[in-house]
């Protein structure tokens, strides 16, 4: 699978977790240079606290774009160090 917004691919795995829709990639497969942390953080009641990074490629920023869990709920465990996408980012395989 790959994750591609403004024509670069953000990040590349055959071993991206799919939960309620979203394939959630392992974050060595994320290119690190794309990524820039965010102050935004929501809650889901199963998975927990959500943090977020802006994507930021070829010179223009897409706020919010990629969201993980630091510490998942025991429900979630299999998305810890993994990476999902949304905002016009691309998931394809």
């Amino acid at each position: 699978m790959k994750a591609i917004w403004n024509g670069q691919t953000i990040a590349e795995s055959n071993e991206t977790v799919v939960v309620e829709g979203n394939h959630y990639f392992p974050i060595e497969s994320v290119k690190p240079e794309y990524l820039q942390d965010s102050a935004t953080h929501s809650t889901c009641p199963w998975k927990g606290e959500a943090s977020y990074y802006s994507l930021n490629v070829n010179g223009q920023e897409n706020r919010d774009a990629a969201w993980y869990y630091p510490a998942p709920k025991d429900a979630a465990k299999e998305i810890k160090g993994r990476v999902a996408f949304w905002k016009g980012v691309k998931i394809e395989s």
